[in-house]
């Protein structure tokens, strides 16, 4: 039975839609259109209650019973232990493997998409913020640099779900104010990455229906009071 993915065309959604590619499990995109408003609405609210994408529906979750996910780490993480795939199978592994994917989480998706934001949708120039940020990407940048100078794959010589998780948030490196080529080993794996059939055929889902420009309107729906409204 194909899997639900209530998504969009964001790092985050693009994170689940490579894992499945390469995992070859059947699956269902599902637009949900952020800057419509479709992630406030209620029946995706009763799957992500944090109303962002991603968010899964397995009909054939632990034990045959369905089960809706929200959190594209913990989405990650289940399908990797639903497979036994992209996941190293010792414990001392899984535990870099999941340092790597925590790095992600707590630090490139939220300080990259400060930068971007900052850079690219503020009302107003910030010059404080867009610094900030920057160089906080930069740091982070290295840090992945210093890491791939040791090892082919975050976890060391196996791809996986770490490398997955931080991939599409690099692909905006030139919005981020990033030159990729100041970091070589980070740009060895980028290319690596990059030139796997299935990352691109998950970067190509909904990938048409991505705008570049935001109306008023949505950007008020993205960026706005609605966002903080309690639901």
């Amino acid at each position: 039975m194909a899997i639900d993915v209530y998504t969009w065309p964001t790092p985050n959604g693009h994170k689940i839609h490579i894992a499945l590619e390469e995992l070859g499990l059947p699956y269902r995109a599902v637009p949900v259109d952020i800057a419509k408003g479709d992630q406030f609405q209620p029946d995706f609210l009763k799957i992500s209650p944090n109303n962002k994408v991603p968010a899964i529906v397995d009909p054939d979750g632990p034990g045959g019973k369905p089960i809706a996910l929200m959190e594209s780490g913990a989405i990650l993480i289940y399908l990797a232990e639903k497979t036994g795939k992209l996941w190293p199978q010792g414990a001392h592994e899984q535990s870099i493997a999941l340092q790597w994917l925590c790095f992600q989480v707590a630090n490139i998706g939220p300080m990259l998409g400060q930068v971007h934001h900052f850079r690219h949708y503020a009302p107003e120039p910030l010059p404080y913020a867009v610094e900030r940020f920057t160089n906080e990407t930069k740091r982070l940048y290295g840090v992945l640099d210093t890491r791939l100078a040791e090892v082919e794959y975050l976890t060391g010589g196996i791809y996986g779900m770490s490398d997955i998780a931080i991939f599409p948030w690099l692909r905006s490196w030139e919005m981020q104010g990033m030159r990729l080529g100041d970091y070589p080993h980070l740009e060895r794996w980028f290319n690596a990455v990059a030139a796997r059939p299935a990352v691109q055929r998950g970067i190509a889902v909904l990938a048409d229906q991505k705008r570049t420009q935001l109306s008023d309107a949505e950007r008020d729906v993205l960026f706005g009071a609605r966002q903080y409204e309690r639901r």
